[in-house]
C-alpha cells in the first residue's frame, strides 16, 4: 500500500466541516444489537433519520428492495429527495464503526475511503463479513478511490480527530490484544499518522461501564474545535465511572497540542446509571452526531438531560441540538455517533 494516503496529501476532516452526505445502515430483524426490542427501537432511527435529512442528504445502507420499500414508508415525510438508498447489506447497524472512513485533499480525485477491517469489536459478535466489506462496497458505489487497511483492526468509533492532524483514541480499545495484537503503541501512531494524516496522537485510558467497544473514545470525549473537548465527567465516588472518567480528565488537562496550546476542556455529565436485565448500559451524552445544521443528542428521560443540552448549545451556537429519547437505542449498546458516518464535502 504505497504510497500512503498522507503522502497523497489526504487527512480526515472534522466531523463539523461541510458534509455532503450522512450514512447510516439500517437495522435489519433479526440482527444481534436488539433482542427482543426491534419494533421498539424503530421510532427512534426513525426519528434521526427524518431530523437528518432536514438537515443534509441521508444515504442508506439497505438489504434489498423489499427493505427500501418499508423504510422509504417510515420515512416518508423527508424532504424530497434527501434520502438515497444503497442496496448494501450489513450485520449490524452500526455505520460509525463498519462503514467508510473517507479522507480528503485538496486535488481530484478530493475524496478517498479508508477500508479498515473490522472484526466484531474483538470478535463479540458473529456474523459480522457482510460488515467488514461495507467501505469497498460504497467506494465501489461512489466511484472513489480506496485504501486497503485490511490487517489494521479499527473502528470510526475508536478515534476522533479535530481535523488539523491531532487524534483523540484510547488505550483500552487501540491496546487491546483483540485488535492487533501485533501491533505496539508506537506502530498503531504510525498507522494512525498514514492513513489520517496524523501528526499527533493523544491517549486516553479506559472507557465507561457496560461499553463492549473495549473504551470507544466517542462515549468519553470529542472535539469541537481545533483545540476545544468535551468529554464526560462522573460526579458519585461510588460510580464504577468515576474513576477512569476522573484519569481521563486529569490526562485531558495535561495534553498540548503540536503548537503548544492546551486543550480547552468542557465536561459534560454522565446520565444516571440506566441497567436492563442486570446489565449496566452505556449510556453516554458524548456520543452525538454533528451534522450540516443540527447535532443529535442522546437523551434518557431525566434531569442531567438538560444539563447536556445546554453544553451543546454553547460550543455549538449556530446548529439547532436536536435532543431524541434513547432508552431503547441503548439497550444496543450505543447511540447516534456509533450509527452515522459523515462524507465530507468536496
Amino acid at each position: 500500500m504505497s504510497p500512503t494516503p498522507n503522502a497523497q496529501g489526504y487527512a480526515m476532516p472534522a466531523e463539523w466541516e461541510p458534509h455532503e452526505a450522512t450514512w447510516l445502515s439500517w437495522p435489519q430483524p433479526g440482527c444481534n444489537s436488539f433482542p427482543g426490542s426491534y419494533d421498539r427501537v424503530l421510532p427512534t432511527f426513525v426519528q434521526m433519520a427524518l431530523a437528518l435529512a432536514e438537515s443534509e442528504t441521508v444515504r442508506i445502507n439497505v438489504l434489498d428492495g423489499d427493505q427500501e420499500k418499508s423504510v422509504r414508508k417510515l420515512l416518508a415525510r423527508a424532504p424530497e429527495g434527501r434520502i438515497e438508498y444503497f442496496h448494501i447489506p450489513t450485520n449490524e447497524p452500526w455505520c460509525r464503526d463498519h462503514g467508510p472512513v473517507f479522507v480528503r485533499r485538496a486535488t481530484a480525485p478530493r475524496l478517498a475511503v479508508l477500508d479498515f477491517e473490522f472484526n466484531a469489536w474483538g470478535w463479540k459478535l458473529s456474523p459480522f463479513e457482510e460488515d467488514d466489506d461495507v467501505p469497498l462496497k460504497i467506494a465501489k458505489k461512489l466511484g472513489l478511490p480506496i485504501f486497503d487497511y485490511s490487517g489494521f483492526v479499527l473502528e470510526g468509533g475508536s478515534i476522533d480527530v479535530n481535523g488539523a492532524g491531532t487524534v483523540l483514541t484510547t488505550e483500552s480499545c487501540l491496546l487491546n490484544p483483540n485488535r492487533n495484537a501485533k501491533l505496539d503503541r508506537h506502530q498503531i501512531e504510525k498507522k494512525l499518522h498514514d492513513a489520517l494524516g496524523a501528526t499527533q496522537v493523544l491517549w486516553l485510558g479506559d472507557g465507561i461501564e457496560g461499553d463492549d467497544t473495549d473504551g470507544h473514545v466517542d462515549d468519553l470525549t470529542r472535539f469541537v474545535s481545533r483545540s476545544v473537548v468535551v468529554s464526560v465527567s462522573e460526579d458519585d465516588e461510588n460510580d464504577p465511572n468515576f474513576e477512569p472518567l476522573r484519569t481521563n480528565l486529569d490526562r485531558l488537562h495535561e495534553m498540548r497540542l503540536p503548537d503548544g496550546e492546551p486543550l480547552h476542556v468542557l465536561t459534560l455529565p454522565m446520565p444516571t446509571r440506566i441497567v436492563r436485565d442486570g446489565l449496566r448500559l452505556p449510556a453516554s451524552y458524548a456520543n452525538f452526531y454533528i451534522a450540516n445544521e443540527i447535532v443529535l443528542l442522546p437523551v434518557f428521560g431525566e434531569r442531567n438531560d438538560a444539563w447536556a443540552e445546554s453544553v451543546l448549545r454553547e460550543v455549538f451556537p449556530t446548529r439547532k441540538i436536536v435532543p431524541i429519547d434513547c432508552r431503547e437505542l441503548i439497550w444496543g449498546l450505543g447511540a447516534f455517533h456509533c450509527l452515522t458516518q459523515q462524507q465530507p464535502a468536496v
